[in-house]
């Protein structure tokens, strides 16, 4: 029988089109993977791979025979895995957590604090990226639970629950109190220096289509990558931030440096869900924080 290794790296090769990418994923080196390609084709007679110049492509008489059955073979072996795991009493191993750095930091913060504590073994992995990028790590099991904006539409993923809303709103500092204590409409604000995320981000491109469905057309004077800087410009009086309320409900209700401008029509209602890779087992190191999240957590 031909050793499941083997096949473990066949599999990865023919997932990264790439023995360098494949050598990385696997932690060991291109050409220990290449004599591993080289031992399964002999043993199973045929040759699996094209070596182009873009890269390794699987042959239609060979690879891409057995890719399927490989591929589901090796996940009954993940689901074995995990379903051993879960039997032990506590959680362990890694948990690779994928979301913004505002998300993280207004949302799962406590969340990680309790779970660390309750599973010191368990080695968290706070991984920083987008939406769009949360997703491709879950897609490509780089990542076991994702936190992402919705809606989304990829077959390839589970959306577990929506775990938190947010209010898109606009506030600003004292120098543009005439906007303070009153409904504006919404297009006026086009007159005013903005203060955005990058259209790049599920959140402005969401508010982009919003306004352009109303015929408003919002140009921001600067376009930033953080929540946080965007909030601390705002302050300083440089423009008029759009920004979720629920990440600014400290400078709103404490310091009071910033104060909400409310429109018409005001900004839809967005939330932030939780994700999971498809087709993959759910560990109980995975579980037991789904059950924090939801304020289900066992003893």
């Amino acid at each position: 029988m031909v050793n499941l290794e083997l096949y473990r790296v066949f599999y990865t090769v023919a997932k990264c089109g790439s023995l360098t990418k494949a050598a990385e994923e696997l932690y060991i080196s291109q050409p220990a993977v290449s004599q591993a390609i080289k031992q399964l084709e002999n043993q199973l007679g045929g040759q699996l791979f094209n070596r182009t110049h873009k890269g390794m492509e699987l042959t239609e008489s060979g690879g891409k025979q057995i890719f399927k059955t490989v591929e589901e073979a090796l996940k009954l072996f993940e689901q074995a895995e995990n379903k051993y795991a879960e039997m032990k009493d506590g959680a362990t191993g890694v948990l690779r957590i994928c979301a913004s750095d505002t998300v993280s930091t207004h949302f799962l913060l406590p969340y990680v604090k309790k779970y660390h504590e309750k599973f010191p073994d368990v080695n968290l992995v706070l991984q920083n990226c987008t939406s769009s990028e949360t997703i491709e790590l879950l897609k490509n099991k780089k990542g076991d639970i994702g936190f992402v904006n919705l809606p989304i539409d990829d077959s390839d993923i589970n959306l577990s629950n929506v775990v938190m809303h947010l209010h898109d709103t606009f506030v600003a500092s004292e120098k543009f109190s005439e906007l303070f204590g009153k409904e504006i409409d919404l297009k006026r604000l086009q007159d005013y220096p903005l203060l955005m995320l990058e259209l790049s981000t599920a959140t402005r491109q969401a508010i982009v289509s919003f306004a352009h469905s109303h015929g408003i057309h919002l140009h921001p004077e600067i376009e930033l990558a953080s929540l946080e800087l965007m909030a601390s410009l705002a302050k300083n009086g440089i423009g008029i931030a759009c920004i979720p309320k629920e990440f600014v409900t400290h400078e709103l209700n404490e310091e009071k440096s910033l104060t909400e401008i409310k429109t018409v029509p005001s900004l839809p209602t967005r939330a932030i869900g939780l994700a999971l890779p498809k087709n993959v087992a759910m560990s109980k190191t995975v579980k037991e924080f789904i059950n924090l999240i939801n304020g289900k957590e066992t003893d």
